[in-house]
């Protein structure tokens, strides 16, 4: 077994909100099943793509109390639950600790996109006095970190990362640079994004990058098969309480894994497509790689990016085969949960974790005939058991942001 670098960091609590369920058990759960989550959408209804992976049953109301839902956009109302459920799950309290020490950083891309187009639509409809005076503080991307920061009592630094689809993996990221330092002893790291309103589909829909089987959402999302045709827009959120480990063991926290590498790079081939050598995700991984202190051949199993669109699955495919072999047992949960773009990352980082806790690789839905470019050992069908020590979690992001997480079982 790879032992913990000197820059390892535990994950003591993990908080999910997902299509796959409201909490990490429940998305665990459904994860593991196979069974994705794309269905027809009504707030879509009438667009060429009308499907979409949305959190059910999301109550903001009841989750957060009335009176501060409605003045949050919602992707920070998905934040906020997941952070008070990972904190809960940590075993710490806000009203106790040492909220100088405590830091937020949140990854997302988007911001408000429900406010901004609800707002611009009162705005073209009735007049200026129409537009809410919240509207600014609703749809900056920044307030997910510090509405979050507010309401867990975090005075530390706060802030958001935004590098796309990258963004929850480098926020991850960061956060263990802000224990290593010294800066704050406990870091609560992750991404939000709800993005599924008309305007934003359809940007995607217009650029080619989701998939258009309207007749059978369900099959939609299928990472790494050859009948794939684009990915299926999600929301979410994941937040980690992260630890330096040996504060995290003399207090007696349950450890889920350990992040013991990270690694982050820039393609700047394109803004949208992969740079097809992979060069960029292989500087990445390598680095992430070298951080950890673990070799190419004791890597267990990758979390991949796996988006289900037709360039990124290939250049990934080829770049994790290049770099660690046949060896790791590879899955794409975006299968079942659909690409949540800036949450993704932090989302598939728990996922990662749990994987480690429980010897448990999900299976990739929906992948029934291997694209012949990839040659990996794929989890399919059914939820494989395994000895694992050691996981990559990877992300691609549009901009050619690249980011690789590194864990180590507890």
């Amino acid at each position: 077994m790879t032992l913990p670098s000197k820059g390892a960091v535990a994950i003591t609590g993990v908080g999910l909100v997902t299509a796959a369920g409201l909490d990490a058990r429940t998305s665990w759960e459904r994860v593991c099943s196979g069974r994705s989550t794309a269905a027809p959408d009504p707030e879509l209804a009438g667009l060429p793509v009308d499907f979409s992976c949305r959190v059910p049953g999301f109550d903001a109301g009841a989750l957060l109390g009335p009176g501060n839902a409605w003045r949050l956009d919602r992707f920070t109302q998905l934040a906020i639950v997941a952070a008070r459920q990972a904190v809960a799950d940590a075993g710490l309290d806000p009203e106790s600790w040492d909220g100088t020490r405590v830091g937020v950083i949140v990854g997302n891309s988007l911001g408000g996109t429900g406010t901004w187009e609800q707002q611009h639509r009162r705005f073209l409809e009735d007049a200026p006095k129409s537009v809410s005076p919240l509207m600014i503080p609703m749809g900056m991307s920044n307030m997910v970190a510090g509405h979050t920061a507010i309401d867990v009592k975090a005075f530390g630094p706060s802030m958001v990362t935004a590098s796309a689809c990258a963004s929850g993996s480098n926020a991850i990221g960061l956060a263990r640079d802000l224990l290593r330092s010294g800066t704050c002893d406990v870091v609560l790291a992750g991404g939000a994004e709800a993005a599924l309103t008309p305007g934003t589909i359809t940007g995607l829909t217009r650029m080619g990058g989701l998939s258009g089987r309207r007749e059978d959402p369900g099959a939609a999302s299928r990472p790494f098969d050859v009948a794939r045709d684009g990915f299926v827009a999600a929301e979410g959120a994941g937040i980690l309480v992260l630890e330096r480990p040996e504060d995290a063991r003399a207090r007696g926290a349950s450890v889920y894994a350990d992040v013991i590498g990270f690694g982050s790079s820039t393609d700047a081939y394109h803004a949208t497509a992969p740079d097809p050598s992979g060069a960029g995700m292989e500087r990445a991984l390598r680095a992430a790689l070298a951080d950890a202190g673990t070799g190419t051949d004791e890597v267990d199993h990758v979390n991949a990016h796996g988006t289900s669109t037709p360039l990124n699955d290939v250049t990934e495919g080829r770049v994790l085969r290049r770099v660690l072999g046949e060896r790791p047992l590879v899955t794409s949960t975006k299968g079942v949960t659909g690409h949540a773009l800036a949450a993704a990352g932090a989302i598939e980082a728990a996922f990662t974790a749990l994987a480690l806790r429980h010897g448990v690789v999900p299976p990739t839905a929906n992948l029934t005939e291997l694209d012949p470019e990839i040659d990996l050992d794929i989890t399919t069908g059914t939820a494989a058991k395994a000895h694992l020590e050691v996981a990559v979690s990877t992300s691609l992001g549009f901009g050619g942001h690249n980011a690789a997480l590194v864990f180590a079982a507890a």
